[in-house]
């Protein structure tokens, strides 16, 4: 039951990319150096949605192995504070609440009345060590993370559909696949020498309050022997509005070690 509600969560949290499905033009080529490192950095950092706060309701399902479960995830978001989660499942019972800081992973398990509090780095038990917290923000609302491509070890490959952006950083791989509106629309985050990987795709764009925000997104995580996927759509989202982040463990859950 553990595996299934941490996994759930951390799907619903986290989220890499799938490879683009679209092929690259004929007339694809890899781009200077500097306008690389200068004018494509600028654009996707000034690309990337810049909030204080997130709220978004979405409707998931989630396989893990060969377990289906479908579930309302309610998501909010404290800039660079917190990641607080809701995950309902039938007849609107709530069953895991979840709060992520920049260094630590609590997890209320409500239907068995059981809880953990685990450093941040909890999370690299579903995802590759790279996750940084920022890195986790970016993908929940489909940003690109800057820093990733402030590296030497970078290929861009332009085509008149979209950008494919490849590299190599702290021996993790990377790939991007971004849309004319400098939006990614797919990442791939994959740890060299290892079988784990994460994937991600965004879709169904849409103009939330002047944000370019993607509406659908799926996910899978494949590595230590098990696989899980995710497809979330969401059906209400807000930005910059005052929101709550409830986590108070009640006295008779047990913490579980």
């Amino acid at each position: 039951m553990w595996t299934s509600i941490s996994l759930l969560v951390i799907l619903t949290l986290v989220i890499a990319s799938c490879s683009s499905k679209k092929q690259v033009a004929k007339k694809d080529n890899t781009l200077p150096r500097a306008e690389t490192e200068a004018e494509l950095l600028k654009n996707y950092e000034l690309s990337n949605l810049n909030f204080h706060t997130f709220s978004g309701r979405a409707k998931a399902n989630v396989q893990v192995g060969k377990e289906t479960h479908n579930a309302t995830v309610n998501v909010r978001m404290d800039r660079d504070r917190s990641i607080w989660i809701s995950v309902t499942a039938l007849l609107g019972i709530e069953a895991a609440r979840v709060l992520i800081t920049p260094d630590s992973v609590k997890i209320m398990n409500k239907i068995q009345g059981e809880y953990i509090a685990k450093p941040f780095s909890y999370i690299y038990n579903y995802t590759n060590k790279g996750i940084s917290f920022r890195m986790l923000q970016d993908i929940l609302v489909g940003n690109m993370t800057v820093d990733m491509l402030r590296t030497d070890q970078l290929q861009v490959a332009t085509s008149t559909e979209d950008v494919q952006v490849i590299g190599i950083k702290d021996g993790l791989t990377f790939h991007y696949g971004v849309n004319n509106k400098n939006r990614p629309f797919a990442f791939n985050f994959i740890e060299l020498g290892k079988s784990q990987k994460l994937e991600t795709s965004y879709s169904e764009f849409a103009d939330i309050s002047g944000y370019n925000f993607p509406q659908r997104f799926t996910l899978n995580i494949e590595g230590a022997g098990s696989t899980v996927k995710a497809d979330m759509l969401y059906n209400k989202t807000e930005f910059n509005t005052a929101i709550e982040t409830p986590f108070s463990v009640p006295s008779r859950y047990k913490e579980i070690k």
